[in-house]
């Protein structure tokens, strides 16, 4: 992997980084000594097949996979499950990346952060076309099996909301069960959501936003409010290249992203069990709709109306 240095770090010992890392000479002389062709004499070392096996660890992800039934459609919904469970984890490294950037005022970072962060949710919506062609007689042959367990239940998907901006404590709640996880929500859910930054970074710009608004109880749900329309209607006035406009054009990205991936939410349940109860207790579709007509950074959408 170029970039990292070489010798023994502590990834080794658990089937991380290689032992001994290459660099771009290093892959130059291997493919002048294979003519090209995909070397085969690999070692990856520690146990592993290849060094490909030590870094992704395969046999760990697949061996994640159990089925608790044997209904051929299960194993789809479940790896449909974990795969946006890692998209989850994904996203949450780089929003949070990106509110380092708008706390230190770096406002292109985060912008270049904010952007990749939009082609990687492209993956997450994707991953939807793994069961969104469910039946309701397939699901329903391993529903059961299933129990009370929902992806509303998922705490890697609560935390993007929070970092969103959801505020909804009893939402948090439900993970008393898990204290570190149920600590974790907790501090998200006191501290400045993206949006929050976004905001904030505007008005050290000099763009007119309330002390009401900036001195806001985090914890608390933001609210759409006139001023922060307006500020957005300023920034939304201003010429192409302008950072505080590009912010708010990958917001808005987000935003519309977020939305998707609620739609397709829904209508795979939609497909897959109609308008049934959700297995975890919510009212299903009718749960999803309401989510679903609750805007992400919603005086973004607003002010177009304005400019």
């Amino acid at each position: 992997m170029g970039g990292v240095e070489r010798g023994r770090g502590p990834a080794d010992q658990d089937g991380g980084v290689p032992e001994a890392a290459a660099g771009e000479a290093d892959r130059r002389a291997r493919a002048r000594a294979t003519g090209g062709v995909p070397a085969v004499d690999v070692d990856g070392g520690g146990g592993f097949a290849t060094p490909y096996d030590r870094y992704v660890r395969p046999d760990v992800l697949h061996g994640l996979q159990q089925p608790v039934t044997d209904v051929p459609e299960e194993r789809a919904f479940l790896v449909a499950s974990q795969i946006m469970e890692l998209y989850f984890g994904l996203l949450r490294h780089e929003w949070e990346l990106a509110q380092r950037h708008l706390r230190a005022d770096e406002v292109w970072d985060a912008v270049a952060v904010l952007r990749r962060s939009v082609r990687e949710f492209e993956g997450l919506v994707a991953a939807w076309s793994t069961v969104d062609w469910l039946e309701p007689a397939a699901f329903n042959r391993f529903r059961d099996a299933l129990g009370v367990a929902s992806g509303f239940q998922s705490w890697g998907y609560r935390r993007l909301e929070i970092l969103l901006g959801s505020r909804q404590r009893s939402l948090v709640d439900m993970y008393r069960g898990n204290p570190a996880v149920h600590e974790s929500l907790l501090r998200a859910s006191a501290a400045p959501s993206l949006y929050d930054d976004a905001i904030a970074v505007l008005a050290r710009a000099g763009v007119a936003v309330p002390a009401a608004v900036l001195d806001r109880d985090p914890g608390e749900e933001h609210r759409p409010h006139p001023a922060v329309e307006a500020a957005w209607v300023e920034v939304l006035g201003r010429a192409p290249g302008d950072p505080l406009l590009e912010l708010a054009g990958v917001l808005t990205d987000l935003s519309a992203a977020f939305g998707e991936w609620r739609f397709r939410h829904l209508t795979a349940v939609r497909r897959s069990m109609g308008a049934k109860a959700g297995t975890g207790g919510s009212s299903g579709v009718a749960w999803l709709e309401r989510s679903l007509a609750r805007a992400v950074f919603p005086e973004l959408w607003s002010a177009r109306t304005a400019v």
